[in-house]
């Protein structure tokens, strides 16, 4: 399901081979519409809730829409695996629901705070998924990925931006607050991770609250010359104020504990960060993929 446009975009996807569309039906509606996910959802064995407004800057601009989409589109998503009695649903929840560390590597009963309208909505969402379990049987997982990181991502994120100046030729790295530590996967793993909560024994996942990430933390400043170095740069790192969150809403460490992850369904990370990264970096230079990032400016 892609969101509804007058020009029938579908995003990435329109990017993907024929051969692999071909396998794909693609359906255009609206994750705040009760009706449009009712009808998408029927006969479904497994739905796989990711539709979400993410940004965590555009939440302070907009906070209204990151509810409507986040908490009131979840709630349409459970109330169609309701009606429809679907076998299984994961719900997808975010590291930031956690906020800055209290303790590392953060588990899954570590303490939920709201340090921004997006993590606030996203908490929302998931209680929203717990509450459904308990009340009403349905049969959810929700599955709390840490930062995830790859090809065509957006610029929105600290690694495009990263990489896609550093393509630009900037001997100076623009970037928010350099100091805060994060958890990075690389996308075909966090991939890998809802394939395995999506097929697991009901009795390991059906509501449990997972953790994906892989234990491992980098500062955004230290991130930052790793990848100049990767591409063989030497960059200065300057932080704008722009770019910064107000200084109590910003997460200072996060640092996953997937252990009850990979105790219940195996998962593991099999890329090591510079191999992704390397990964990532090698797709952005590409002069096709780079023409879709036609800027270098911030975007929220």
């Amino acid at each position: 399901m892609v969101q509804y446009n007058s020009f029938s975009a579908r995003g990435w996807l329109d990017s993907l081979g024929a051969d692999v569309l071909a396998e794909v039906e693609i359906v255009a509606g609206d994750v705040r519409d009760s009706s449009s996910v009712l009808g998408f959802t029927d006969g479904a064995e497994v739905v796989y809730h990711l539709a979400a407004l993410i940004a965590i800057p555009y939440s302070y601009r907009a906070p209204r829409s990151y509810v409507d989409t986040n908490v009131t589109g979840t709630l349409n998503v459970l109330e169609a695996a309701r009606a429809h009695q679907t076998p299984r649903v994961v719900h997808t929840s975010t590291s930031e629901v956690y906020g800055s560390a209290i303790r590392v590597p953060i588990d899954e009963s570590h303490p939920l705070q709201a340090q921004s309208p997006y993590s606030a909505s996203k908490i929302a969402a998931d209680k929203l998924a717990e509450a459904y379990v308990s009340s009403f049987s349905i049969p959810v997982v929700t599955l709390r990925p840490f930062n995830t990181y790859g090809p065509r991502q957006s610029t929105r994120a600290v690694i495009p931006t990263i990489v896609r100046q550093l393509a630009a030729g900037v001997t100076e790295l623009r970037l928010g607050a350099t100091a805060p530590i994060r958890d990075f996967t690389f996308v075909t793993d966090t991939a890998a991770a809802f394939t395995a909560v999506g097929h697991a024994p009901a009795n390991q996942v059906v509501g449990q609250v997972l953790n994906a990430g892989t234990g491992t933390g980098i500062a955004i400043g230290d991130l930052a010359h790793l990848i100049a170095r990767l591409v063989d740069r030497e960059v200065t790192v300057v932080s704008e104020g722009e770019r910064m969150r107000p200084d109590a809403s910003e997460v200072q460490e996060l640092i996953a504990d997937a252990s009850a992850l990979r105790d219940r369904t195996g998962w593991a990370p099999q890329l090591s960060l510079e191999d992704g990264l390397r990964v990532t970096c090698d797709w952005f230079a590409q002069p096709a993929n780079l023409a879709r990032y036609p800027s270098t400016e911030y975007t929220i």
